[in-house]
């Protein structure tokens, strides 16, 4: 994905895994600190979350009747914050955290059994992208001017999700055309490793690869919205 300082890379798959650009990272038991593959200066952070697309596609089949295009309507329809209905899934045993089961709260965080449909959804792909970011700035990573989130994996197909990361990090979200972006990328490192001993960096081997392309902008309401939520959330 070529990330720069700044850079989030989110692969939204089977379990949706994240890549951060880390200058000063803060090792801790959920989640892994590398040394940075393209700059000897900088360390990536990596976090699994095994509850993925495969979780979607149970609240899909549950809520919107299988269909992608209804689960995508509930996102577009239902505002920002989804009226303080927020939840977290965790259909098969979490990685990050390790925990399990469903659980949803409501606008006065009190524990319930169930919301309807449309906020079911909404709070699911909330509930997962804010739990993206937690963790991540958990190991170190802050989002600076020019960060941009770099999505790809199935569900990166899925504009509305994709407008959701967007909120959530207050980032805009870019796509690569080539679906299969772990080959990509061992190319990428094949053309570094030709040139390396000449003094070629990384990002001058590749810079006449293709951009990625925009694929949504975040909603100016949203960074309000999340600072109101951290001020009254006592976790943060």
């Amino acid at each position: 994905m070529r990330l720069q300082e700044g850079d989030i890379a989110v692969s939204l798959g089977t379990s949706d895994t994240v890549f951060v650009w880390l200058q000063q990272p803060r090792p801790a038991l959920e989640g892994h600190v590398f040394c940075n593959p393209v700059d000897q200066e900088a360390y990536m952070g990596l976090l699994c979350f095994k509850n993925g697309s495969l979780t979607r596609e149970r609240v899909r089949n549950e809520c919107a009747g299988g269909s992608w295009e209804v689960f995508s309507s509930f996102l577009r329809d239902t505002p920002l914050g989804n009226h303080g209905n927020i939840g977290f899934y965790f259909d098969t045993m979490e990685i990050t955290p390790p925990a399990v089961g469903v659980h949803r709260f409501d606008r006065d965080d009190n524990k319930v059994s169930s919301v309807c449909p449309q906020a079911e959804v909404k709070a699911l792909v909330e509930g997962q992208f804010l739990s993206r970011r937690l963790h991540a700035e958990r190991l170190g990573y802050k989002i600076i001017p020019g960060t941009r989130v770099l999505a790809t994996g199935g569900a990166s197909s899925n504009k509305d999700i994709l407008q959701v990361l967007s909120d959530v990090f207050n980032a805009p979200v870019f796509t690569i055309d080539v679906s299969n972006s772990s080959c990509l990328g061992s190319a990428y490192r094949a053309l570094h490793g030709l040139v390396a001993e000449s003094g070629v960096s990384f990002s001058e081997a590749v810079r006449n690869a293709p951009e990625p392309q925009l694929a949504v902008t975040p909603n100016p309401a949203a960074q309000e919205l999340l600072q109101n939520r951290q001020r009254n959330d006592p976790i943060g």
